[in-house]
């Protein structure tokens, strides 16, 4: 978008924070939650990736085809020499193969329009730190992003 600074999130971050350091009278509280994107690789669900890649409009054919090459690998190990049964993933990305940046980002495009849906069918409240800001649910930067809400157990598992 023309005219944002790349220190623009970082500024309402920081405001954010500073809000709700400042804030602490009262029975409602917020939550900031800091997401590391970067630290997520080897966690991605392989049935997220799926519902994700059928949601952006990929053909059946093409996600089953990217959901077996995503899913053939297995591992072994060495036990004093003799080789043990394959060992089955159940998520993560592997490391070095080019196809799975482009997966990442696939699931990283997820996220945005994620946390949006769950705050308009009014399951999690934002944070609006004055009568004339914005509400803010969530920021994203490059490797990882915070999400704000209520603090209360439910909204917790709603994000």
């Amino acid at each position: 978008m023309s005219g944002r600074s790349i220190l623009d999130n970082a500024m309402a971050a920081i405001k954010i924070i500073h809000y709700m350091k400042s804030n602490v009278k009262g029975k409602k509280g917020d939550v900031a939650l800091e997401i590391f994107i970067s630290e997520s690789f080897d966690k991605i669900d392989w049935i997220y990736l799926q519902g994700v890649m059928t949601k952006m409009g990929f053909s059946n054919q093409w996600v089953k085809w990217i959901m077996r090459f995503v899913e053939m690998v297995d591992y072994s190990m060495l036990v004093n020499i003799n080789a043990t049964s394959p060992i089955l993933q159940g998520r993560g990305l592997r490391q070095g193969d080019p196809l799975s940046a482009i997966f990442f980002i696939i699931c990283i495009e997820g996220l945005p329009t994620l946390i949006p849906e769950v705050e308009a069918r009014g399951k999690i409240n934002d944070v609006k730190i004055c009568n004339n800001a914005p509400i803010i649910s969530h920021l994203f930067f490059v490797d990882d992003s915070f999400a704000f809400f209520r603090a209360n157990v439910d909204q917790a598992n709603k994000m």
